[in-house]
């Protein structure tokens, strides 16, 4: 009677657990000689990492242990998700999840082995330090977390999907925009995701070595880390390690050179309609044959009670990519760039120990990264831009995500990507500058002539923000800077978009006679310098009036056009002298009278400083901070949200923000306006909060001689006397 029993024990695991059994599910177990005796972490001020390691294993090891201390059970539960078990943790809710990241799994398990001994080392070390993690503070996360997570879920962190919104988005036949959506929506605008950044080479500098600005803006919540990776004679890399993997690396520096990264705007999928086959069930026809379609049947476990429930579905997919629809004698499938790409990290791992231009683009040419623009700098003077994607090679023209392309053969589809060569890029341009602030590739350097028709079709279009035209003020002239120099720059507070319109609005409302406030409002107007300081005045109302004017009042949307806004919308003909003017001077005296009174409604006066009502809190630190966003042409990025007593306090915008010069030694300054930790009893939380406000910048210590010297602790991290 024992035998059955069994059985049965075994085939109902099978049953509950069959789309995870693979090889690299084996919990990884800590070797013999435990990784924390062969790693030291070394934290200098503000709490940044020092990782100091004999090989890769214990240096994946120590990061994942540091993330963990100081972001507690964030990269855990990351790799939770990322191993398709989340559901098995939190329930029915997070079963889509788990569906989609298998699926992804599934196209990467046994490729994970033809990955290099190096990347699987700080994969399998970075597991094994997260289930120690997890083993020693079980009260930080749910009963049932599992502490067996292998390399291949470190590696699953990285897979890449398809995107669901866009496929939603067919499906329904609408695109929704971010106005529609309020949980996309800040006060008055929308969010401020994108970089910042700048190279100049050694002709533009005042001591003659290259200097490479990094600035991305997203919210407070993306867990940028900063932290330094050693191994001698294998790594020694400064960057920003994103919590919950070891290879989120989109910028940093080595002894020899740096990188940063800022988005861009791509199209790397596409929607193909394939013709059923009428003869044949799940078969389509293409190139005059009949092709069967795939099927799958993944099956996930979720927590349901006190047990475990399972759903199984059935997916459908062909060589070109999943099956999204099937209605009317159609098949539509969803072809895109990264399907079934795992090596991400070797990627990154290869641009981390590169020593010159040519090592560095070598590793990006294995196409791993498939998005993003790339600003490169070198101790050899070299400074590089290339616009990256992983680019279809298009044998039609481009559609929009909601068209459904015919596709009846090899012919209809594309099969490869753009080169990489063929890629837009900038190597040393004249002027020794190089700058992107998330506008197109063509502006990259306004002293090269601009080719505003673009190679491909699918490459970006031609745009250029106020932002850019801003930061081309900045560094597009021949001044020499020193390292400090544009530490400041970086920090510059004007809102170019005063300067464009302005004039009008003064004219507009004067013209009006303008009697009692509104008369003292437009002469406080006049009297502002443009800038969103912490001491300006005018920079709030001015605010007010523009969202008011735009249609953005109130966070309601969505905004007008820019031909309803401007007198002159941005033009390829004047780049950097547009948009200016306004094109509804009624509108734009009313929405002046209304903004002097929700102003003086919402703070009590419209004399308010902009440092009154804008504020950095965290913590125990409560001040004012000068920056603003995208809508009235900052360089200084922030993103606020209205706190409870009126104040808008920031959210996002600027976060890790670093500026290294290429010296015998980088000699850098940086500023995680967060700081190392989320954990708000840990001493890390909130000590960069105020330095970030005020627009200082740490000291980085990236020489041996300077971490030791700035040590205020060492550890062996996951030792028994770290817990």
């Amino acid at each position: 009677m024992k035998e059955p029993k069994l059985a049965v024990i075994v085939l109902l695991l099978v049953i509950l657990f069959p789309a995870d059994s693979n090889p690299q599910r084996k919990p990884v177990e800590l070797q013999a000689n435990a990784p924390w005796d062969r790693v030291e972490v070394i934290r200098t001020d503000k709490g940044v990492p020092h990782i100091r390691a004999r090989d890769l294993y214990a240096a994946g090891f120590a990061l994942a242990w540091v993330q963990s201390e100081d972001y507690g059970p964030v990269t855990g539960m990351r790799l939770l998700q990322a191993s398709g078990r989340w559901a098995s943790v939190a329930g029915y809710e997070r079963i889509e999840s788990d569906f989609n990241i298998r699926r992804e799994r599934e196209k990467a398990r046994a490729k994970y082995r033809l990955l290099s001994k190096d990347v699987r080392d700080v994969y399998e070390g970075f597991a094994a330090a997260v289930n120690r993690f997890v083993k020693l503070h079980p009260s930080e996360f749910p009963a049932n977390m599992p502490s067996d997570f292998s390399g291949f879920d470190v590696l699953s962190t990285e897979l890449i999907g398809p995107s669901q919104q866009k496929i939603r988005n067919f499906l329904n036949q609408r695109t929704v925009r971010a106005e529609e959506d309020p949980s996309t929506m800040e006060e008055g605008g929308r969010p401020d995701d994108g970089s910042n950044t700048w190279a100049l080479a050694p002709s533009r500098t005042a001591a003659g070595k290259a200097i490479l600005m990094r600035n991305p803006h997203l919210r407070w919540t993306a867990g940028y880390y900063e932290a330094h990776m050693t191994v001698p004679g294998v790594i020694d890399f400064y960057g920003d390690f994103r919590i919950g993997g070891p290879f989120g690396v989109i910028g940093g520096f080595n002894r020899d050179l740096g990188w940063s990264t800022t988005n861009n705007s791509q199209d790397l999928d596409q929607v193909y309609a394939l013709e059923a086959d009428p003869a044949k069930g799940d078969h389509y026809l293409f190139d005059g044959r009949s092709v069967p379609l795939t099927r799958e049947l993944i099956t996930v476990p979720f927590h349901n009670g006190r047990g475990i429930s399972t759903e199984t579905r059935e997916f459908w997919s062909t060589e070109l990519g999943p099956v999204i629809k099937r209605a009317d004698g159609k098949i539509y499938v969803f072809k895109y760039s990264g399907d079934g790409e795992y090596r991400a990290g070797e990627q990154f791992l290869r641009m981390m120990r590169s020593r010159t231009l040519v090592e560095w683009q070598n590793a990006m040419k294995m196409r791993a990264r498939v998005t993003s623009n790339f600003t490169y700098a070198d101790r050899a003077g070299n400074i590089y831009y290339v616009w990256n994607a992983a680019l279809p090679l298009l044998p039609h023209p481009p559609v929009d995500d909601l068209t459904a392309l015919p596709a009846k053969g090899k012919k209809d589809v594309w099969a490869s990507l753009v080169p990489f060569d063929a890629l837009p890029q900038f190597l040393n341009p004249p002027g020794g500058y190089i700058h992107n602030e998330n506008s197109s590739h063509h502006y990259t350097n306004v002293r090269m002539p601009i080719v505003t028709r673009n190679a491909f079709p699918n490459f970006e279009q031609p745009r250029l923000s106020l932002r850019s035209q801003l930061a081309i003020q900045l560094v597009g002239g021949d001044e020499k800077f020193s390292l400090e120099e544009i530490v400041r720059l970086k920090h510059d507070y004007r809102a170019l978009l005063a300067d464009r319109v302005k004039p009008d609005l003064i004219a507009a409302v004067r013209s009006t006679d303008p009697e009692g406030e509104i008369a003292e409002a437009v002469e406080m107007l006049m009297k502002w310098d443009n800038t969103t300081s912490h001491e300006s005045r005018g920079s709030v109302l001015f605010q007010e009036w523009w969202r008011h004017y735009s249609n953005l009042g109130e966070g309601r949307g969505p905004a007008l056009p820019d031909d309803k806004r401007y007198a002159k919308p941005w033009s390829i003909d004047e780049p950097l002298t547009t948009p200016r003017g306004l094109a509804d001077l009624k509108r734009a005296v009313d929405s002046f009278v209304w903004a002097v009174e929700e102003v003086k409604k919402r703070y009590g006066t419209f004399y308010v400083s902009w440092g009154d009502v804008h504020r950095v809190r965290r913590g125990n630190v409560d001040v004012p901070v000068g920056g603003c966003g995208n809508d009235l042409g900052c360089f200084r990025i922030m993103t606020f949200e209205r706190d409870r007593d009126g104040k808008m306090v920031a959210v996002g915008g600027d976060c890790w923000v670093v500026a290294v010069e290429f010296g015998e030694v980088p000699r850098a300054y940086s500023v995680l306006a967060y700081g190392q930790s989320s954990r708000p009893d840990s001493p890390y939380h909130a000590d960069q909060a105020e330095m970030f406000a005020k627009g200082e910048l740490k000291k980085v210590a990236f020489d041996s001689t300077d971490v030791d010297t700035q040590a205020v602790k060492r550890y062996r991290p996951g030792s028994a006397a770290v817990r």
